[in-house]
């Protein structure tokens, strides 16, 4: 089986059933499931019983039958036909089936044997049919499913043919090809799009789930019927395109017509064409050819592409600025006067700039389909822990690059499920006591600021007790008794490793648990975690992750003979000064008063130990720069000058001696080839600070 094919199937199933988690998470708000929600999971069943017979998951595909007619009946008599006291009972159902689904699909994906033991589910679904099938109902789904004769024709012999769709095509496939069921069911997925509900079917009507069917194929043929001719028209150029097709040809149906007397003429024709020797010709320029045209443009309109693919062509763009930096800014150039290389120069920086806002917009994605998994947590969690709790989310359209979204989305679960768990209050008494809402809210938000998302996930829970954390952290090693520590320096101790316990008997995770990982996944991104709370009154949890790791603006700055590469959104000024504008601080050491604040100054030379370098003010620059709420000078020796640079990551035998703490995010290649380290402000601020304590 084809790694293309695996690939798609795996997308559309996971965009199904996301598709499918939104829409009963809605229905269950509104205690009901629209008519359009009905059509919309028959549709959805339909297709995932369909392509999972195509990849022959045989398992996937008898629970989706299953579920789809269940829809059947309840599309067939409506809403009504369920009882309210039975609908949290459907809900449920649907819900387990999803997770089901997911867990069969994480299967693929990791490569493992798919779960063949569905009894117990397809048992409960047919019970629920059981409850709800008025006399009769099985019949009528029995007989959609049930390849149809179309009656007679005057001869006596079958007819294909639909009083309800009289245009038809008739579709033989290559000789021996086998799979026929399943080829034709290509062909109905070809064309399908074309048509609303209720304007086409096909006969057989069930190639995509009865094998049976592929021996009526190969040797009658397999039938679309339309509506009206103008949807054939459309069709035929899809399925003369469509693969293993040998022959096809249009039919329109007659109808039936008496039995002729013994001196009549002989018997008609049948209705339904004999097997044609050759495909019928199909001319161009019918009045339906502009129609043809814009369906096939629609269609393509959108296309989905390998992750590999866009980070094969992101790196090749970043060698592609590197390569432009160096031929613009090579030292053979300088003191030469180049009129005409420098305007082709100019227009290649331009180009190379669009260039690479196309390859990352490719892969920039919205946050809503992570947030969206948030509300099945906080639904499933509310009601195994009798919580009631309500998800706010907010920014949900708010995009970042397809790695990082990835890459928090276990983060974003694992600090829902805290506030979940540990955050928000056991007793809905308890919170009106204290004048809350008896209902439990969490917030999920997402917002842009320069070239960074933040994420915060807010609670209105009974928040962080600051000697419980404090005890625990004193039995765990982490902090030392008797010792003065602020409320911030507490809330870390909730990000540090070895501060989670096993203690915590609870199918959830405690407040706390594992954040040290949520802290390391998020920051192996580039971006950061903080935590503010106040006691009885909530916790919000803050993720700061840039737009993408791949290329930035940057100020490139030398101190000795080192460069550094600080990146633009941290710089809010740059300036020179002079000794008298210096403050000393005994306390927090050199500073200067800025807009009626006072900064701490970082002296780059010495917080990296470096021999080389200016120390005097006047021979020197101040980068004035800011990362949230970081806000602090920067001493270097001089600016090289603006630069879009392209993020290398270091290597694990680097990072592991734990060189991010001290500022350094990565490093990048300038355009004479040499290397500057890329800075990260704030962890240069919090190391500095720790130095002066």
């Amino acid at each position: 089986m084809g790694n293309d094919m695996m690939e798609a199937y795996l997308y559309e199933m996971n965009t199904l059933l996301e598709q499918l988690d939104e829409m009963v998470l809605a229905a269950e708000d509104a205690s009901t499931f629209s008519q359009d929600d009905v059509n919309e999971i028959f549709r959805i069943m339909h297709t995932i019983k369909g392509s999972s017979a195509m990849m022959e998951f045989n398992s996937l595909m008898t629970v989706a039958h299953r579920i789809e007619d269940l829809f059947f009946i309840i599309r067939d008599q409506t809403m009504e036909v369920i009882p309210d006291g039975l609908r949290p009972e459907l809900f449920e159902l649907i819900f387990r089936s999803i997770d089901f689904f997911r867990a069969e699909i994480e299967k693929l994906e990791n490569n493992e044997t798919l779960n063949e033991d569905i009894d117990s589910i397809v048992e409960n679904i047919n019970r629920f049919s059981n409850k709800i099938k008025s006399p009769g109902a099985g019949d009528e789904a029995a007989a959609e499913e049930a390849p149809e004769s179309g009656g007679a024709s005057a001869a006596g012999e079958e007819s294909f043919g639909s009083s309800q769709f009289p245009y038809g095509i008739r579709v033989f496939f290559d000789e021996g090809s086998g799979m026929e069921n399943l080829r034709s069911f290509m062909v109905l997925n070809a064309v399908k799009d074309l048509c609303e509900p209720g304007q086409m079917d096909c006969l057989p009507p069930d190639v995509d789930s009865n094998p049976e069917t592929a021996s009526f194929v190969a040797e009658k043929g397999f039938f679309l019927r339309f509506a009206t001719p103008e949807l054939r028209d459309l069709a035929l150029p899809i399925v003369a395109e469509t693969g293993s097709v040998q022959e096809y040809s249009p039919f329109d149906y007659a109808e039936p017509q008496p039995a002729p007397e013994e001196s009549a003429a002989p018997a008609a024709e049948p209705a339904a064409p004999a097997k044609p020797a050759a495909p019928a010709p199909q001319a161009g320029g019918t009045p339906s050819k502009q129609q043809q045209q814009q369906a096939h443009n629609n269609k393509e309109s959108l296309i989905s592409v390998n992750l590999s693919k866009l980070d094969e062509l992101q790196a090749v763009v970043g060698e592609i600025v590197i390569t432009e930096s160096m031929v613009t800014a090579s030292p053979d150039l300088k003191g030469l006067k180049l009129d005409s290389f420098t305007q082709a120069a100019r227009q290649l920086r331009s180009l190379t700039d669009q260039l690479q806002d196309v390859s990352m917009s490719l892969r920039m994605v919205a946050v809503s389909a992570t947030f969206q998994k948030m509300r099945r947590i906080v639904r499933d969690m509310s009601k195994k822990l009798g919580k009631e709790v309500v998800l706010n989310l907010e920014g949900e359209d708010t995009e970042v690059d397809k790695t990082i979204v990835d890459s928090i989305g276990d983060p974003i679960m694992h600090i829902v499920r805290n506030s979940m768990d540990h955050g928000i209050e056991e007793r809905p008494e308890d919170r009106v006591a204290v004048g809350k809402d008896r209902v439990g809210h969490i917030t999920l938000s997402a917002r842009h600021t320069g070239s960074e998302v933040i994420i915060q996930v807010i609670d209105d829970g009974q928040g962080a007790d600051d000697e419980a954390i404090l005890n625990k952290a004193v039995r765990q090693g982490l902090a030392s008794p008797g010792v003065d520590y602020s409320h911030k320096d507490i809330l870390n101790f909730l990000l540090m490793p070895g501060f989670s316990t096993n203690t915590e008997v609870t199918e959830y995770s405690g407040r706390g648990v594992g954040m040290d990982v949520v802290k390391s996944n998020v920051e192996s991104v580039g971006g950061t975690v903080s935590i503010t709370s106040e006691k009885g009154r909530g916790m919000t949890t803050t993720l700061k992750i840039p737009l993408t790791m791949a290329i930035m603006d940057g100020m490139e700055v030398k101190v000795g003979r080192s460069a550094f590469t600080v990146p633009i959104q941290n710089i809010r000024q740059i300036f020179r000064v002079t000794e008298k504008d210096i403050i000393h601080d005994a306390a927090r050491g050199e500073m200067i008063e800025l807009m009626d604040n006072f900064y701490s100054i970082v002296r780059a030379k010495e917080f990296y130990q470096m021999e080389d370098g200016v120390d005097e003010f006047e021979d020197g620059i101040l980068l004035w720069v800011e990362s949230g709420e970081t806000s602090f000078c920067l001493f270097v020796d001089e600016l090289i000058g603006e630069q879009q640079v392209v993020v290398k990551p270091l290597p694990n035998f680097v990072t592991d001696f734990g060189i991010r703490d001290y500022g350094v995010a990565g490093c990048t290649i300038l355009g004479d080839g040499s290397i500057s380290i890329i800075l990260e402000v704030s962890s240069i601020y919090a190391m500095a600070q720790s130095y002066a304590r």
